[in-house]
């Protein structure tokens, strides 16, 4: 039993401020494409929890638990620690270290955060007060020494790496209309995932290539062509609230790490609870990238901009543009997926939500398309309308959504199966 106030009797605040802190850190930092955003929400997430965990009495730590993290620095037995101060130096410190390149205003934006945050909730007694920054620190730079042998280490400066050697041949991904000739982050699947139950996740398979018209696939690319051609203004709306391209926001694992934050703050969670739901998302969102990617790279699918021009209609041109990478799995529907997975197990099935991640956003005048404000009676509703975003803006087939979806609910069951009670 920890000695002095437990974690579950602070506010979230501390947890949910540095929350939205990272997602504009995302937004603004060169570099943070989706998979790499993932990876640091994964370690943000994890280490806002560990930070934490030993003031919360029903709650395990993840060390030998998480694939090669067996050891982290243990809370004094016997003393008394301020459980927010450990929080918030614990998310100051690993986040100066993800976030190495970011702006020097981020970076006054991060120190003000700390400060002010360590004003808020400092004891009268100072010793509780420098105990707890210490453990906060030392947590974070012994979670990120750990990161930095999982494969995405700096990943922020390697997305289009011009070693790769793209693969030709029939049904396989061509550059995008933009010019793009290096996909994404093609060796990203070869990270470590998180938990070792998701790595060990047999890994699904497409159609078998055809341009045969009466062949499956064919179908799969023949519904995109017309859906192109009958979009409603609510599609239109669907596929440009859930685009999430990075530098405009803060990727589409940042919306569900934003969703995660509307969850925690609708719930009013406590210091305990609101940790624990960024570390099960985060590490599900990674995982969902590391895994996705995996596939992707392995089947290089070809995208609807290129087989319906190839096999179609040579003059089509998408709602949306093509993002620069292969097409199967769908990347959204993976990681929202995943997500949904373990905040419906925090938050339960039928937990109505208001997504305003991207109310303040100027209209989209070519498209057409405000940015209104989103509800749900749950998160695999929304998971299920990430999904269907990117149908509609004919960027995936049905097949990359659910199988994505499919994924995703495995991977979000992995990490929800982790001993995290005593």
């Amino acid at each position: 039993m920890p000695l002095g106030k437990t974690a579950d009797l602070y506010t979230g605040d501390v947890a949910t401020q540095w929350a939205a802190l990272q997602l504009k850190l995302t937004k603004t930092t060169a570099g943070f494409t989706p998979p790499v955003a993932a990876r640091a929400y994964g370690y943000a997430g994890l280490t806002l929890y560990e930070a934490v965990v030993p003031g919360v009495t029903i709650r395990r730590s993840l060390v030998g638990q998480l694939q090669g993290l067996t050891a982290l620095p243990q809370a004094e037995s016997g003393k008394v620690y301020n459980w927010a101060l450990s929080a918030n130096a614990a998310e100051a410190t690993i986040l100066r270290n993800l976030y190495p390149t970011t702006s020097a205003a981020n970076k006054t934006t991060l120190d003000s955060l700390e400060t002010a945050l360590q004003a808020a909730f400092k004891d009268t007694d100072e010793t509780v007060n420098q105990r707890s920054i210490e453990f906060g620190k030392k947590i974070a730079s012994a979670i990120f020494d750990w990161s930095k042998s999982d494969g995405g280490d700096a990943g922020y400066g390697r997305n289009f790496p011009a070693s790769y050697s793209v693969p030709t041949g029939a049904g396989l991904w061509q550059p995008t209309e933009n010019g793009q000739k290096i996909p994404m982050q093609p060796y990203w699947g070869q990270n470590r995932t998180f938990v070792k139950a998701n790595n060990e996740l047999p890994m699904p398979k497409p159609l078998p290539y055809s341009t045969d018209t009466k062949s499956a696939t064919f179908g799969q690319y023949m519904d995109v062509y017309n859906k192109s051609k009958s979009l409603t203004q609510t599609e239109k709306e669907i596929a440009v609230w859930w685009a999430d391209n990075p530098a405009e926001t803060f990727t589409p694992p940042g919306h569900s790490y934003n969703i995660a934050r509307i969850a925690a703050l609708a719930d009013k969670a406590n210091l305990a609870k609101a940790v624990e739901t960024f570390a099960r998302t985060g590490i599900a969102v990674a995982d969902a990238f590391t895994l996705c990617w995996r596939c992707k790279y392995t089947y290089n699918n070809m995208r609807p901009y290129t087989y319906v021009r190839l096999a179609i209609d040579p003059n089509w041109i998408p709602f949306w543009p093509a993002p620069p990478f292969p097409g199967y799995p769908s990347g959204h529907a993976t990681q929202s997926s995943s997500a949904a997975t373990v905040l419906t197990a925090l938050y339960g099935e039928n937990f109505a939500f208001v997504d305003n991640s991207h109310v303040s956003r100027v209209k989209d005048a070519t498209r057409n398309v405000e940015f209104k404000a989103r509800s749900f009676t749950s998160f695999t509703q929304a998971a299920q309308e990430s999904a269907d975003s990117r149908f509609y803006g004919n960027i995936h087939t049905k097949q990359d959504n659910e199988t994505g979806l499919t994924e995703g609910k495995k991977i979000g069951a992995n990490v929800n199966a982790l001993a995290w009670q005593k």
